[in-house]
């Protein structure tokens, strides 16, 4: 008994021996960010910013020359200051003021912030980690990317070293370091999420994900590795309450030098222009194109005048490579283009009616946002059997969907069926079928009953000035 008892014992030793010295080899394992707080604090800097505006004054606090009951004397001079005071004054002055974070990149002063932190103010106030303010110029902005580059007059400043964002991997340790609502130097760490995230409103940044706490004033700071070297630009959290939700986005830090050189050398940044409207790859689109899987960039629409067009670019082309870089998302492309400069000549590879083909395309430079031309809108194609019902568009209708004589059926009624399922819409326009231009609903009936039963093929529609790919199945009969 005694023999079992000593056995147990020792086996309970003997586990608890090794947990510990797991234990102690994870802890020792995790980073430590007290000292790459301490040696990088100084570069970060507090931005708070001026806005000054004018409002119409308050209606109705005008006061009447006579009020019943009104004390003569000290007492009424007092009210009519306090009601009459704004008589005659059609607008009041006001001022808006908002806090972000940025980061010095040389000892001569040069910030690095968010444009949204910085743009249209009056006014731009740096606190130094010394507590030392100094006022910022804007050396120049880029909407586009969300980058702004500040000056401020001093010398021999803290500045930050830069690392790669390309080398970041998933699951990597990082920390930020900036003044969420307004705590300066606040330290945050956690690990990288995932990376070339592409968010709606930015389609040239493939963003860091992070679950790094971002709080509004965060904005504009650096994302460090644990190296200590920037590796991005805090910029934007999804949130439904305004606060950290464990999303937080990154500008990778060699999109934002990019910008910063740019601003630098000529005050404004050019990216590349391919002229495409794009869409994902879904799995019902990929067996339409007969692919093994869903992958690149489709082509829903060329725009004219642009290198796209030029190149030989065709709807329902899928772009699978582009200057050497595969695509495994249509959101891979635009940071591609537009980081391609402007006149280089590049190779694309597409998938054209099962076949690969290579565009030579010359890369213009990407218009202002409105001196883009709208897209044309598209079509979408069905017949009775499908739960649609087609008719010809009149000349009115063809001159504002901007449609040619023989382009294009007009989607009058969708009822349930494969057209549905779609995601055909009533007063879409069907524009192509498969490979197949559509001219008018006898034409566009013919080629649905061409379709083997069974099979999915690609349908282009215009939609609300937009061009959109979507998989028709047509049934089995």
């Amino acid at each position: 008994m005694r023999n079992r008892s000593t056995a147990r014992f020792l086996t309970w030793i003997t586990a608890f021996a090794f947990l510990l010295t797991a234990g102690c080899a994870v802890a020792a394992e995790l980073p430590v960010f007290t000292e790459l707080a301490a040696n990088n604090g100084p570069a970060v800097v507090n931005i708070s910013t001026t806005q000054k505006g004018k409002q119409p004054a308050l209606p109705g606090m005008d006061m009447p020359d006579n009020i019943p009951g009104m004390p003569e004397g000290p007492w009424s001079d007092l009210f009519r200051h306090f009601f009459d005071g704004e008589r005659g004054q059609p607008e009041r002055e006001f001022e808006a003021r908002s806090l972000g974070s940025g980061f010095i990149i040389d000892s001569d002063g040069h910030i690095i912030t968010n444009n949204h932190v910085v743009e249209g103010a009056d006014e731009i106030i740096v606190r130094l980690s010394d507590r030392r303010e100094l006022v910022a110029e804007v050396v120049g902005s880029d909407p586009r990317s969300d980058i702004a580059l500040l000056k401020v007059d001093a010398e021999d400043l803290p500045v930050v070293e830069f690392g790669s964002a390309d080398e970041l991997k998933v699951g990597e340790w990082v920390m930020a370091i900036g003044s969420p609502f307004g705590f300066d130097h606040s330290v945050s760490v956690g690990v990288v999420s995932a990376m070339g995230r592409s968010l709606p409103s930015e389609s040239y940044v493939p963003f860091i994900q992070t679950d790094v706490a971002i709080n509004p004033g965060n904005s504009g700071g650096p994302l460090f590795n644990v190296d200590g070297k920037v590796v991005g630009v805090n910029s934007q959290i999804y949130s439904r309450t305004g606060g950290f939700m464990g999303l937080s986005f990154a500008i990778p830090i060699e999109v934002a030098m990019n910008v910063v050189k740019q601003l630098k050398e000529h005050g404004q940044v050019t990216r590349g222009w391919l002229g495409v409207l794009i869409q994902d790859v879904t799995r019902d689109l990929a067996e339409s194109f007969d692919m093994e899987r869903p992958v690149g960039a489709l082509v829903a629409k060329v725009l004219e005048d642009s290198p796209a067009e030029k190149a030989g670019f065709q709807p329902g082309d899928v772009v699978l490579e582009f200057n050497g870089q595969p695509l495994e998302r249509s959101s891979d492309l635009p940071p591609l283009v537009g980081s391609t400069r402007v006149g280089d000549t590049v190779t694309a590879k597409v998938l054209r009616e099962g076949r690969e083909r290579k565009l030579k395309v010359t890369i213009g430079e990407l218009p202002a946002e409105g001196d883009l031309k709208p897209a044309a809108p598209g079509a979408d194609a069905q017949t009775d059997k499908l739960g649609l019902i087609v008719t010809e568009p009149t000349p009115e209708q063809r001159e504002r969907l901007s449609l040619s004589k023989d382009q294009g059926v007009l989607v009058e009624s969708v009822q349930a069926g494969a057209a549905r399922d779609a995601g055909i819409l009533r007063g879409d326009v069907i524009v192509r079928i498969g490979g197949d231009e559509v001219t008018d609903p006898e034409q566009f009936r013919r080629l649905v009953e061409g379709i083997p039963a069974g099979k999915s093929v690609p349908v282009l529609v215009q939609r609300n000035g937009g061009a959109l790919f979507l998989a028709l199945r047509v049934p089995e009969k």
